[in-house]
């Protein structure tokens, strides 16, 4: 199984869920859980699906949509991941109010832009 970067001066996340995502899809593909080609051909139909749907100029284009509808299809297709309850959790997350657990204690690294 070949190995793929997590690091490389091209890549660039603008928010930190793309890094999660990102690296929840190579630790799901170098644990064996799905070839890369199959990311590769879900991430190629979903730009096509979205071209062929929308008016380029009329509709934004955001290529982690793309990149993450992939990889919940290549999930979703290995038995990795209910779609149906992804997408209720997704919801609930979105429906949830931004400071919802401020009282709560969190473990999570939080990174800090040191020029901020």
């Amino acid at each position: 199984m070949r190995s793929l970067p997590l690091a490389s001066d091209d890549m660039a996340f603008d928010e930190p869920w793309q890094l999660r995502a990102f690296a929840l899809a190579v630790a799901a593909h170098t644990s064996g859980q799905y070839e890369w080609s199959d990311f590769q051909a879900a991430l190629i139909a979903s730009i096509k699906d979205w071209e062929s749907a929308n008016d380029a100029a009329a509709e934004s284009w955001s290529y982690f949509e793309h990149w993450v509808n992939a990889v919940e299809t290549v999930l979703s297709n290995n038995d990795l991941v209910d779609r149906g309850t992804l997408d209720a959790r997704v919801r609930d997350a979105l429906d949830a109010p931004p400071n919802r657990n401020h009282h709560e204690p969190h473990y999570e690294p939080v990174a800090v832009d040191p020029g901020v």
